[in-house]
């Protein structure tokens, strides 16, 4: 049970508002009681509080002792529906999505930081013609030009006898095959805008705070006008530093700032008024993409469409040269070239704007959103006509025409991310810190790995649907029924046994490594648990708690344990260099081989002398299919086992929470950012509690929550934010994020989000495996935020305070340490004393704590905004029965 609430110097109104973290939580864990209401928001995201607390404003006698507990729940943002596991499916399209977001900080260089975004957006545009031509490959070439062409393949397969040469039927043309088989990557595409605009409707349209809202007291001009102590100075002027591409074309957001760029905090202008440069997530579009999501879903629809039109007309233009005939070949070129104009209008809108993050920018753009997929769209139904016009001596032989496609998208793709990985070093060159990971090239590294993810995904799937379609025969070989897919697919396709072969090595060296620290850190924790003298006490004078009795070798072993497993994290950043650079290696030799043999891996071998070369490029070749099948299946059922499941969630939850932490500013394709949702939800609570009751607020986040209660934090007003105190514990801010995205997490940024809050502590075990330190040093009057290592576990064996055995926590229940009551108690006492009313602002409106309960069966709204969802709280269902506890606050972490 967590510990009660110490009570507080200074008295007022109170509340504490916890933020879950990885794998969720529900409002009855977090505030440990069985009876909750829901305050504010909707099934998807909401502020909850125990039934006892709901009119805790009206009743402040109540709460002279502790703060009111108030639990935000954010799962179901990311969890929820075991469906939602197709999203991990588009892994590519996320992993490319951060590579945006990894860009080194730096000071000028604004040219560079632009191209860095532009290449960025460039790869991820790269990864939608491949899953679209994939789809191409698979239902075009493979099953509409060679199976259905071919008496063998057709040969036990009903489904495809109608389009058979020899049933003479309509569809027995080669073009009305290939016309008939587009239905199905244009369908793909199709579904794609539409996840990408329905989520885009429900996750990029939710308003930020700094929005000129009655009630709330909160827009730009408070939020400019205001100094770090609340205070209202004619000679403040807030600038937005990075963010701004509206000034013109090409502007990326977070490269726009250019030679203006500065640290995040104050300053001077030459005529003496003080500048406050705020970060990049303070600005007040950050968390606003309507706009650049619309353009960039636009851009990426119309690559789907003029793809498949694209290898559509190929194929007709092809057979029309051999014939000769004037007309048609009059009409392909002219269908080709406006395929290529519309093709270079989509690279000029994805290249033209970044983000615009220096205000809420509402625009999206109708003309270019609505006529570029619909023009896109017309050109696939010319396309199709055209090939389906009738051809009666066309026939079907080998591939496809235009299976070079794969080889020129994956050189080009090669060749952006050497361009960025260029890039990057001279933007980390500039401004270098050793904490950021692979020294600036993260973004390259992820981009690489996200283009691995797509080439291997590809090959494998075509190399998997031909097997299946040639039955018996090796595709490739020219034994069998079909040609074949690509060779290069081919050859990507046998990449993916050698790279799990060569992941081996590190896996082996960094197991071997744990093995070795934790013989290491043995007599280290032996020091920290030092044996008690007999008759001494757990609590004597002088020592640690947690005190043990006698030496036990086993235990020593699993706390030394815990704690190396836990350090494998900050091997994170060699792991990826190893994996991306062994990714380029083997897609540049993947491209070679395939150029140079003009044959499968199995045929290339056979002209070797070596029978060794030849039985690992046969079984290569085989096992890749067939390792892509079994991990398609793999990863659904291991995605809808984590949307479901709370314990499977945490093991992987980071990964996928840090991947939709957010927003799409490369790829719209990529899941939904869930902060856009999140944190405007955030700062809206926060703004319009302490606006209403004047009082003190401790922002209390753990893990994931922690990342999202820091960005609310930089969202909020000055006045706002010097009422707020902020407590992290498990926190990955700068282990994680401050490494892989220094330009947003930076040890600068950290140091000023520390300046600007009134007070801030973080938590920290070396047991854990995601949260740690966020370093930053005392300043002043200002203590060091960190706190710890705490000790874990609380006791080494059984003590009369401990009786029985204490669990590793890890990066779970930090609450069960006395230590987060302390610092939690001493956070509220130092914060300002709460306003009286004369001091609030005017124009405040009543909110849901002064109306009471909702009645029973009212409708739910569905956008949370502050206190505008609705006059009082909601009960959840089946949580009205059970008497509540009035105990101090708490809620325990989720894991």
């Amino acid at each position: 049970m967590p510990p009660e609430t110490q009570r507080p110097r200074s008295g007022g109104a109170a509340l504490e508002l916890l933020v879950h973290g990885v794998g969720g939580a529900t409002p009855q864990e977090m505030l440990d009681d069985p009876r909750t209401v829901r305050v504010t928001g909707d099934r998807t995201a909401a502020v909850y509080r125990r039934a006892d607390d709901a009119d805790a404003e009206r009743h402040p006698e109540r709460y002279g002792e502790r703060p009111i507990p108030e639990a935000y729940c954010w799962s179901n943002l990311t969890s929820g529906n075991g469906s939602r596991a197709l999203w991990l499916l588009l892994l590519p399209f996320m992993v490319v999505n951060l590579a945006h977001w990894m860009r080194p900080a730096t000071t000028g260089l604004g040219r560079s930081q632009r191209l860095y975004g532009v290449l960025v957006r460039l790869v991820a545009l790269t990864l939608t013609v491949t899953l679209t031509a994939a789809a191409c490959e698979v239902a075009l070439d493979l099953t509409a030009w060679q199976c259905a062409g071919s008496p063998r393949c057709v040969e036990g397969r009903s489904w495809l006898g109608f389009l058979a040469p020899e049933g003479h039927g309509w569809w027995s043309q080669p073009g009305r095959r290939l016309a008939l088989a587009a239905v199905v990557p244009v369908a793909l595409v199709t579904l794609l805008w539409y996840l990408s605009n329905r989520t885009w409707s429900a996750y990029e349209a939710q308003r930020p705070l700094t929005d000129d809202t009655p009630g709330t007291g909160t827009n730009a001009g408070t939020n400019a006008g205001t100094d770090t102590a609340g205070n209202a100075g004619a000679n403040a002027v807030t600038a937005t530093g990075a963010g701004d591409d509206d000034s013109g074309p090409g502007e990326d957001a977070e490269g726009a700032d250019g030679a203006r760029h500065r640290e995040p905090g104050p300053g001077t202008t030459g005529a003496g008024r003080r500048v406050t440069v705020r970060p990049a997530l303070g600005r007040p579009g950050f968390w606003y993409g309507r706009r650049l999501v619309a353009r960039l879903r636009a851009a990426h629809t119309a690559a789907g469409f003029l793809t498949v039109a694209g290898a559509l007309t190929a194929a007709a233009v092809d057979h029309d040269r051999r014939l000769g005939g004037a007309t048609a070949q009059s009409a392909g070129g002219l269908l080709q070239a406006a395929i290529a104009v519309c093709a270079g209008v989509v690279v000029w809108v994805v290249c033209s704007r970044g983000r615009s993050e220096r205000r809420r920018d509402a625009g999206l753009d109708r003309v270019l959103v609505t006529w570029l997929p619909a023009g896109s769209l017309v050109l696939f139904g010319l396309a199709a006509c055209y090939a389906a016009w009738s051809r009666p001596g066309w026939v079907s032989a080998g591939a496809l025409p235009g299976n070079l496609t794969f080889r020129w998208i994956t050189l080009a793709q090669l060749a952006l991310v050497v361009s960025l990985a260029v890039t990057a070093h001279a933007l980390h060159r500039r401004s270098r810190h050793p904490r950021v990971a692979m020294r600036g090239l993260g973004g390259p590294a992820v981009a690489m790995l996200a283009c691995g993810l797509g080439g291997v995904m590809t090959g494998g799937v075509a190399q998997r649907v031909a097997d299946w379609l040639d039955k018996d025969a090796t595709p490739g070989t020219g034994d069998g029924a079909i040609v074949g897919p690509p060779v290069l697919l081919s050859w990507q396709a046998a990449v993916i046994p050698v790279l799990l072969v060569l992941l081996l090595v590190p896996v082996v060296l960094l197991l071997a490594r744990t093995r070795r620290v934790t013989r290491l850190l043995a007599p280290v924790v032996e020091a920290e648990y030092r044996p008690v003298e007999p008759g001494e006490g757990a609590s004597a004078p002088g020592g640690p708690r947690g005190r043990r009795a006698a030496s036990d070798g086993l235990r020593t072993r699993q706390i030394a344990g815990a704690r190396a497993r836990a350090g494998l994290t900050d091997f994170a950043p060699r792991l990826v260099a190893v994996l991306s650079g062994t990714a380029l290696l083997l897609g540049a030799a993947a491209v070679l081989g395939s150029w140079a043999s003009g044959e499968v891996p199995g045929e290339a071998a056979d002209s070797t002398d070596s029978s060794l070369v030849q039985s690992v490029a046969d079984t290569a070749q085989a096992l890749g299919s067939w390792l892509v099948g079994l991990g398609f299946i793999l990863f659904v059922t291991w995605g809808r086992r984590a949307y479901r499941d709370a314990s499977a969630r945490r093991t992987i939850g980071i990964l996928w929470d840090v991947g939709t932490f957010w927003p799409r500013a490369a790829h719209p394709f990529a899941p939904p950012c869930y902060a856009e949702r999140a944190v405007p939800d955030l700062t809206w609570r926060i703004a319009s509690w302490t606006r209403r009751t004047g009082g003190r607020l401790v922002l209390s986040g753990h893990s994931q929550g922690s990342v999202l209660a820091a960005a609310a934090v930089w969202q909020l007003p000055d006045a706002t934010r010097h009422r707020v105190a902020l407590l992290t514990y498990g926190s990955p801010l700068e282990r994680l994020y401050g490494r892989w995205f220094p330009a947003y997490f930076g040890a600068a940024h950290l140091s000023a989000l520390s300046r600007e809050l009134h007070c801030w502590r973080n938590l920290w075990r070396d047991t854990d495996p995601i949260g740690g330190p966020v370093l930053v040093p005392a300043e002043g009057e200002r203590p060091e935020v960190d706190r710890g290592p705490l000790l874990d576990p609380l006791a080494y064996g059984r003590t009369a305070d401990h009786p029985l055995p204490e669990p590793i926590l890890g990066h779970s229940d930090y609450q069960a340490d006395p230590v987060f009551a302390e610092e939690r108690t001493e956070l509220l006492d130092q914060l300002p004393p709460p306003l009286l009313p004369q001091q609030r602002h005017e124009g405040s409106r009543p909110g849901p704590e002064a109306a009471g309960p909702v009645a029973p069966g009212r409708a739910e709204p569905a956008e949370p905004h502050g206190d505008s969802q609705g006059p009082g709280p909601r009960r959840t269902p089946g949580n009205q029965d059970t008497p509540g506890k009035t105990q101090g606050s708490s809620g325990r972490s989720s894991a």
